[in-house]
């Protein structure tokens, strides 16, 4: 007998028993798509939380650091890092302040989520990946001339603006005139807003003055040239604050509070959990395709309860041991990749409906892990097929013509 003709009797064999195949494959159908759609879906969440990271910035290090006496220490921070200017490429203030932004007859309190305003360096763009779309950014010369100038967030510009061209128009803040000078361009696609990394302004950290305040805050943000100079960059970053503000565990009274530390471990935590979730998840899933494999085990010992007789018929007439054990694999391993085809349009259309409920976009299984379903969903019936198999092919041939 060859591989064709055994492919065919064993689908004849299917055929006959429609009910009771489609009942077997049951278990490999939703252990398949459970995998296939757990798999796919923590991929794209993954991917999601890659693409936040890097809008973002990356080798990004954050600092909450304040003194007992309230002096501002970002000068501090500022001429620090120039001291390390083979590790860091820039600092700023990360000031959040509050303020009713108004341009004509639109105002921020009466929006569909107010935009962030922030205080920043020159060097805000570079340490939070910003990019310039129009007009140009803050410069050192704005910082150090006290200068009412203003960049918008790509949100904050059409809330505001719409399609016209803001630069060079003003907007008020708290009653105070600043001068649009830039739009940063989009970075995100979040249709919300309020959580719209876009939709924010920033201003020169010295123009606190013009809105009635001098605090900067307690949050700083240092961009290392890369993930080497990260490492060493927290290093001498604490190495720095213990010695202007005291050593925090030595247990003795300190001048002020500190704390260091690198964005990209955000990143590496997020994949670590991602894979853990993925295990964890792909185990339980797993279960059903154990069970599945134990039912198609199962099965074909009853299918071969029933042929008996008929093995015992191919026995006498010379078919060889391996012929039968060759055809009740295959008959197995057919079962398992129909059921699989079926898990992976399932999955596929689970994966799709999810991700589009969940990350509101549509993701469709890679091709690896769809044809990976089908090879594993077929190794899994010859796997649990193969008992059956040689329990066929061991029979003696008399003893299997007695058979009725």
């Amino acid at each position: 007998m060859n591989i064709l003709q055994a492919f065919k009797m064993a689908f004849r064999s299917i055929w006959g028993k429609k009910g009771r195949s489609a009942l077997t494959m049951l278990g490999i159908v939703i252990g398949i798509a459970a995998v296939m759609t757990i798999v796919s879906i923590l991929q794209g969440l993954t991917k999601k939380s890659m693409e936040m990271f890097e809008a973002m910035g990356n080798n990004k290090i954050s600092v909450s650091a304040y003194a007992n006496n309230g002096m501002n220490i970002f000068d501090d921070i500022y001429d620090a890092c120039l001291q390390m200017d083979d590790l860091v490429e820039g600092v700023t203030p990360k000031a959040n302040i509050w303020g009713v932004v108004t341009y004509g007859t639109k105002n921020s309190e009466n929006m569909d989520g107010e935009p962030s305003l922030y205080l920043g360096s020159e060097q805000y763009s570079l340490c939070n990946n910003f990019q310039i779309a129009r007009g140009r950014d803050l410069s050192k010369m704005d910082v150090d001339n006290y200068n009412n100038v203003c960049v918008l967030g790509y949100q904050a510009s059409m809330n505001f603006f719409d399609l016209a061209d803001p630069i060079g128009r003003n907007i008020q803040v708290n009653g105070v005139p600043f001068t649009v000078i830039g739009v940063y361009a989009k970075k995100d696609d979040f249709n919300e807003p309020r959580w719209s990394m876009d939709n924010m302004i920033l201003f020169p950290y010295t123009a606190s003055r013009s809105l009635g305040t001098t605090d900067l805050g307690n949050e700083f943000v240092v961009k290392a040239k890369n993930a080497e100079a990260t490492e060493m960059a927290v290093i001498k970053l604490k190495s720095f604050f213990t010695n202007l503000l005291g050593d925090q565990e030595s247990g003795k009274e300190t001048k002020g509070w500190f704390s260091v530390w690198s964005e990209d471990s955000w990143q590496e935590q997020s994949q670590d959990m991602a894979k853990m979730f993925s295990l964890v998840l792909g185990g339980i899933a797993g279960i059903s395709l154990l069970v599945g494999g134990i039912g198609i085990m199962n099965i074909m010992l009853v299918t071969v309860t029933e042929r008996t007789r008929e093995i015992g018929v191919r026995r006498a007439i010379g078919a060889k041991k391996a012929s039968i054990l060759t055809q009740f694999l295959i008959e197995s391993g057919m079962i398992c990749a129909i059921g699989g085809a079926f898990g992976v349009l399932i999955g596929t259309g689970l994966t799709v409906l999810g991700s589009t409920l969940l990350l509101k976009e549509q993701i469709y299984p890679a091709w690896d892990i769809t044809l990976g379903a089908v090879l594993f969903s077929s190794l899994l019936g010859m796997i649990f097929g193969l008992y059956p198999a040689l329990k066929a092919s061991s029979l003696p041939p008399v003893e299997a013509l007695r058979a009725e």
